[in-house]
């Protein structure tokens, strides 16, 4: 493994934490989005990122000293990755941007530069074509809170060079995290075909009007010990994601074309995008499924 000089293309839910795991543990780290006023917002998720760091991995300053040492920030993309080994691309969950964005990356990246996309749902051979490198393409997928659920799924497609494939899982074990090979392409990984049905079935019981968000959450929770339910998760996995995959899945689903609607005029348009913004299905820092009294049934005295 060759990497030193990493790239990370979009600062959002999840590439700002990337940026963030990789420069902590010593990799210079380029963030590139696509202007100076989303930089600026990813450097004030930084600091408070360096809190959480403190609290539940007792980061010491030290530490997290070298960690924004280890940061520069670039809105033009060739100056972003003209020094970098690898680029992990973390845009929107949007086959459209994604095009786009490995478009233009081919033409400015230099030849020994390994792409990597954090897509959740997508698959590496979509878009290999258009990196000019196929057999230096592959998945690099990371959960949300990554500096406590550090994990990282590798997958690459059918032309994806071996050596590159062993490099990213020994570059995810370097920056922290377990490493999970995949090893044939699959829509969603391993995680999110597990996750992708359990969260899906939650939302159809909330769209029909089965039952509420929290009742849903209750009901799991209750049932298999779980600390959280599935409204939670949609929320920690930001509701414009949400949003987004259930877009990518909209025209050939009747029921995610019904959800793609219902968040986005429930909660994108009122920017309530669940953990990022301090309000989706519950509200943050303190949501309702963490008190004490969340599974409890209230007492009724019934009198004769």
């Amino acid at each position: 493994m060759n990497f030193k000089n990493v790239t990370v293309a979009g600062s959002g839910v999840l590439g700002y934490q990337i940026a963030f795991q990789t420069a902590f543990h010593g990799f210079k780290v380029s963030v590139y989005d696509i202007n100076d006023e989303v930089l600026a917002k990813a450097k004030a998720k930084f600091f408070e990122l360096s809190e959480c760091y403190k609290r539940d991995i007792n980061a010491t300053q030290e530490q997290l000293d070298n960690t924004f040492n280890n940061l520069s920030y670039y809105s033009n993309l060739a100056e972003a990755v003209q020094d970098a080994e690898l680029v992990i691309e973390a845009v929107p969950e949007d086959v459209g941007i994604k095009t786009d964005f490995y478009e233009k990356l081919s033409q400015v990246a230099p030849a020994k530069t390994v792409f990597a996309t954090n897509t959740s749902t997508l698959l590496p051979s979509q878009f290999r074509d258009l990196t000019g490198r196929p057999e230096k393409f592959l998945a690099l997928h990371f959960a949300n809170l990554i500096w406590v659920n550090n994990m990282a799924e590798i997958m690459g497609h059918d032309t994806t060079d071996k050596q590159v494939f062993e490099d990213l899982v020994q570059f995810a074990k370097a920056i922290g995290m377990v490493a999970l090979p995949v090893y044939k392409e699959q829509p969603g990984l391993i995680l999110n075909s597990m996750l992708l049905p359990y969260c899906v079935s939650a939302l159809e019981l909330w769209i029909n009007e089965v039952s509420d968000p929290h009742t849903i959450d209750k009901t799991w929770m209750k049932s298999f010990g779980s600390p959280k339910g599935p409204f939670a998760i949609l929320d920690i996995i930001s509701i414009t994601t949400d949003y987004n995959v259930a877009k990518v899945n909209a025209e050939a689903s009747p029921m995610m074309a019904r959800i793609m609607e219902r968040l986005e005029n429930e909660f994108i348009s009122q920017n309530k995008l669940g953990l990022p913004t301090g309000q989706g299905f519950y509200s943050y820092p303190n949501p309702a499924y963490e008190s004490a009294t969340f599974l409890k049934w209230l007492s009724i005295e019934i009198s004769t």
